[in-house]
């Protein structure tokens, strides 16, 4: 009985479709959204989906439009009372303390990718702003290179506009997304264990795809 109510039970994984169902409907139509590459978003197996962040719809647009459940890190705080974090879960998040070097988190996040489970990490952390790529952080790099998956870097553009930082509705505007070339993860040389160096150098050339991805989007925005 408690699998049946769990968030990974059938009661969570119908819940899950529902709402997947309905944001999609109401995404795609309200945005008249285009996605260019939308095939590299339904791989199988262990994968980090990694997009460009300048709104709180990113993560909503990213999900919606893949057919997998999207698993993502959440505020520790949207997971209380009991029923929101029933609901969280549910939807793929889990708990992380923001602001905190939280290792049980990314612990989490490899068992997941370890498991075959799709993960949505922001590379830039935080939301940016305009179309130039902000710092990335190595993080994407240790967690593909310790789970051993591959990365798929995405472009979004139109988000900001449509809900930008303080709105509580979205505006009608159309959003366009590009998916990328898939990324293998960081190797070390002769297939090794990547160092450090390598994830620096990995983190580098994730960048540069997340900054042509992103002009891309915007590109076909502006058509």
């Amino acid at each position: 009985m408690r699998a049946l109510f769990s968030p990974d039970g059938l009661l969570g994984k119908l819940f899950f479709r529902a709402v997947r169902g309905s944001v999609r409907i109401f995404l795609f139509r309200w945005f008249r959204l285009r996605v260019e590459g939308r095939e590299r978003l339904q791989v199988n197996g262990g994968v980090i989906i990694a997009p460009t962040h300048r709104s709180n719809l990113d993560g909503p647009l990213i999900g919606s439009s893949s057919h997998r459940r999207v698993r993502y890190l959440g505020k520790d705080s949207l997971f209380r009372p009991a029923a929101a974090g029933w609901a969280m879960r549910s939807l793929g998040s889990f708990p992380v303390r923001r602001g905190e070097a939280d290792l049980d988190a990314m612990r989490a996040a490899k068992e997941m990718l370890d498991a075959g489970e799709c993960m949505l990490v922001f590379p830039e952390g935080t939301r940016q702003i305009g179309d130039a790529i902000g710092e990335v952080y190595d993080g994407t790099a240790w967690l593909a290179s310790k789970a051993n998956t591959p990365v798929v870097p995405v472009g979004i553009a139109g988000t900001e506009v449509a809900m930008p930082a303080g709105s509580r509705f979205p505006s009608r505007v159309p959003v366009t997304v590009v998916v990328g070339e898939i990324m293998d993860p960081p190797k070390g040389a002769d297939g090794q264990r990547a160092k450090r160096s390598d994830l620096k150098l990995w983190t580098e050339e994730l960048k540069s795809r997340l900054q042509e991805c992103q002009s891309r989007a915007r590109e076909m925005l502006n058509d």
